[in-house]
């Protein structure tokens, strides 16, 4: 008996530690068959926090692994095991016994095992049944500390913790509160990614207590904004994908996200974070366009973009309109890391620009209290985009600006474009790639102006000293400026 108590209760684990699910195991980079005990493997074998898995019972109560009611043309639900045994997987696995699949499970101590039980497309009392069979070969099998249970059926999540009061047990559908899952003892919550896209959705669940997991997440934009917005996990058919984005994101060198517009409204804008410039009078550059107020000609956000589009037409005495949205007196910010994501307007005649300007001018007017151009591109050079800074000593009405060029292609995909400001200096970076530092040198305001708050400008401009200097081509019009999103971190 004391030999049986110190196995059971010496169990050493070593849990991943990392936001990667794998959904139906990691199958898809070597085409192994999905919650296959391969795929499993894989899982383990990447490193996945865990693998995700599905279970269903036959017409004679064995349960087994799969995804959908059927396999193979039979019908889960309404046949025996040994019918599904006459099917074979394309790597000539049979299908799986969740009593197997936990088997193979509990030879590893690294990757968690996320049982999913399916609805019952029968009855509501057999999928409860189901899910009494799930825990009675979790206990069988001794993998309660492995096992972590999700599911489409609010009342089996119940179940489970009726039986199991301290198992992790978290809901899928996605139509119920944090705080009703709270009050129902639920551990966490697993809804589709976009509902989480809904303003403070994933802070106001994580400050209940609940984890936050999303699925299922397959591209790297949405994977970044879970990441960026502290999602506990992410279940995925892309694990090495997810993997190398992890590597990527600001989070794991430090950065925390601070503030951040992700456009996934509808409309205009959102006044708590934007307001506009407004006027058409050239803007110290000689610029042709008006800048609109709040016009959804002009600007408007939809399928998670906020366009800023140039069209043509008269304004008093401009001939084209645009929009200039800025941060000030919204969001301010001295030092951090600003990333904004977007797909630049094509056509010669264009001036898009993302850049900063200081929100009192500590030093004097322009140029003595500083710019940060984190973007600009003018349409003539279509396969370049610069970072620029400018302060008294250093702007290009004197010719000493200090910038760089960027060779991409800004039309047909979106980039990051983004800076990394310290006290001691500037770094540019066009996706994660750095390409300009510019360094506090220490001999005052007039080289480093940039000790203070300055504010965000998203804008585009038609014509000018620098945007017009090859004229405007008048058949590009509309045109527009996708932005993704705008983040903020810090440090």
């Amino acid at each position: 008996m004391l030999f049986t108590f110190t196995a059971s209760f010496g169990q050493k684990f070593n849990w991943n530690k990392n936001q990667v699910i794998a959904h139906r195991g990691a199958w898809k980079k070597n085409n192994f068959p999905q919650n296959s005990i391969a795929s499993l493997n894989e899982a383990v074998k990447l490193g996945c926090y865990g693998s995700e898995f599905d279970v269903w019972m036959t017409a004679d109560n064995i349960l087994v692994i799969n995804h959908d009611p059927e396999f193979q043309g039979l019908s889960i639900e309404k046949v025996k095991y040994e019918t599904l045994l006459t099917k074979t997987m394309s790597n000539g696995e049979k299908i799986p016994t969740l009593e197997a699949y936990l088997k193979e499970g509990k030879k590893q101590k690294t990757t968690k095992l996320i049982l999913e039980i399916k609805p019952s497309l029968i009855s509501k009392e057999r999928g409860i049944d189901v899910t009494n069979k799930c825990i009675d070969m979790v206990k069988k099998v001794g993998v309660l500390e492995w096992t972590e249970y999700i599911s489409f059926d609010y009342d089996y999540c119940k179940r489970i913790l009726e039986v199991l009061p301290k198992a992790k047990v978290a809901y899928l559908k996605g139509e119920i509160s944090a705080e009703q899952m709270k009050a129902d003892k639920l551990t966490g919550v697993d809804y589709h990614y976009s509902v989480y896209q809904k303003d403070g959705w994933i802070e106001n669940a994580q400050k209940l207590g609940l984890t936050v997991n999303a699925w299922t997440v397959n591209t790297v934009p949405e994977i970044q904004w879970l990441l960026a917005h502290k999602v506990d996990y992410i279940t995925t058919n892309e694990p090495e994908l997810t993997f190398e984005e992890l590597k990527k994101t600001p989070l794991t060198i430090g950065w925390k996200l601070k503030w951040a517009d992700e456009f996934d409204d509808a409309g205009l804008p959102l006044s708590k974070n934007w307001s506009y410039d407004v006027g058409g009078k050239g803007w110290g550059n000689n610029e042709l366009q008006y800048y609109t107020n709040a016009d959804s000609a002009n600007t408007n956000v939809k399928k998670g973009n906020l366009n800023i589009t140039v069209i043509k037409a008269d304004k008093e005495s401009n001939h084209y309109t645009s929009a200039r949205l800025l941060s000030k007196d919204k969001f301010d910010f001295k030092y951090g890391r600003v990333e904004v994501r977007a797909m630049l307007p094509k056509g010669r005649g264009l001036w898009p620009a993302i850049w900063a300007l200081p929100t009192v001018q500590k030093y004097g007017g322009w140029p003595k209290s500083g710019e940060i151009d984190i973007m600009e591109h003018v349409g003539y050079e279509p396969d370049s985009v610069y970072g620029t800074v400018h302060t008294e000593k250093f702007n290009h009405k004197i010719h000493t600006q200090v910038g760089k060029s960027v060779r991409i292609n800004p039309y047909n995909a979106y980039h990051i474009y983004a800076i990394e400001w310290y006290e001691d200096r500037i770094d540019f970076f066009v996706d994660d790639q750095k390409y300009l530092s510019f360094k506090n040198t220490g001999k005052g305001a007039s080289e480093w102006p940039f000790d203070q708050n300055f504010h965000l400008i998203l804008n585009v401009a038609v014509g000018g000293g620098w945007g017009g200097k090859m004229g405007v081509d008048d058949s590009i019009f509309p045109a527009t400026m996708k932005v993704d999103y705008v983040r903020l971190y810090q440090k």
